[in-house]
């Protein structure tokens, strides 16, 4: 049975629920919403994640989103962990100026009557932050729950959090993602039509534009896999203004899948970014340019026979 999403809170008492962003659905996250899961089958009840459409630092701190996967997919990775229902609610001032024993009173218990919550270690909940594993194990008793607080979960000595990943992004360390995401950094968007000045260069490009409220990577040129049409090719990914041939250029994602000449115009793909490797520069020739972009080629190869990708 596909995993239920509602939008507004109704009454659906008696589940093992669990909250948080879940931003990525990292392999942090993924131990909360096991435990949720394994609770609620052991004891026959069903269970939900409780969480929020956009981030709340996004309403506090007035920020524009930057996730690491959209909304669409973050509930399609809470499904695959095996969750029942999914409650995606609007982080306003109602729910910003709850105090901590309100939100635990009248949204969790009103609407829900958990008998099991779990939570990450660093979930924060309530009007500054009040509410938190500690206030979650107090109330126990009272209002009938059993409380369950997921410990830091580390790769390498490496706390897995979606702050991490973020920074590892943003540096271009996308090899190191993978670790703590469970999966390549990723991005979805349709091919639309470029300038075809890499076609030029018999390196032909499928021109992405990066989703705004995706985290921003670092610039330049990437190892990469694409997937279109349910087939993954090899490629090389540009992040960048293409200063060798328009230096005032918004910044577009430039794939060129190795080996294929078929046409995905209009196409929805889906780019995974490997390893980076090397930063956006200018070149003083096109010809200059089509020479890295051999090089470029030539390490991606390498780089995917080393690791068998």
């Amino acid at each position: 049975m596909s995993m239920q999403v509602f939008y507004e809170l109704n009454k659906n008492p008696d589940l093992s629920i669990c909250l948080g962003f879940f931003d990525g659905v990292h392999e942090g996250h993924k131990v909360v919403l096991k435990n949720t899961v394994n609770l609620a089958n052991q004891n026959s009840l069903k269970s939900a994640v409780i969480t929020f459409k956009d981030h709340p630092l996004c309403y506090l701190q007035n920020r524009t989103p930057q996730y690491i996967v959209s909304l669409e997919d973050r509930l399609s990775l809470i499904e695959k962990q095996g969750i029942d229902y999914a409650y995606v609610l609007e982080f306003d001032e109602n729910i910003a100026d709850l105090m901590a024993i309100d939100y635990l009173k009248n949204i969790l218990v009103e609407h829900f009557s958990p008998k099991f919550i779990t939570t990450g270690f660093n979930h924060y909940f309530g009007a500054n932050k009040q509410g938190n594993a500690s206030f979650l194990r107090a109330y126990q008793k009272e209002y009938g729950y059993k409380f369950f607080e997921i410990p830091p979960i580390t790769f390498n000595n490496t706390l897995i959090s979606s702050s991490k990943i973020r920074q590892f992004v943003e540096s271009g360390r996308t090899e190191d993602v993978s670790d703590l995401l469970g999966e390549y950094f990723y991005v979805k968007g349709r091919v639309v039509t470029g300038e075809r000045i890499g076609r030029t260069l018999s390196f032909p490009t499928a021109n992405v534009r990066y989703p705004q409220d995706i985290i921003k990577l670092s610039r330049g040129v990437y190892a990469s896999l694409v997937e279109c049409d349910g087939r993954v090719y090899r490629a090389i990914t540009n992040y960048g203004k293409r200063p060798t041939v328009d230096g005032n250029h918004a910044l577009i994602l430039e794939a060129h899948l190795i080996g294929f000449g078929g046409n995905i115009y209009d196409k929805d793909i889906k780019i995974s970014f490997i390893k980076k490797l090397r930063d956006e520069k200018k070149f003083a020739s096109l010809p200059d340019l089509k020479s890295q972009l051999v090089r470029d080629e030539a390490a991606a190869i390498e780089y995917f026979d080393t690791h068998k990708i």
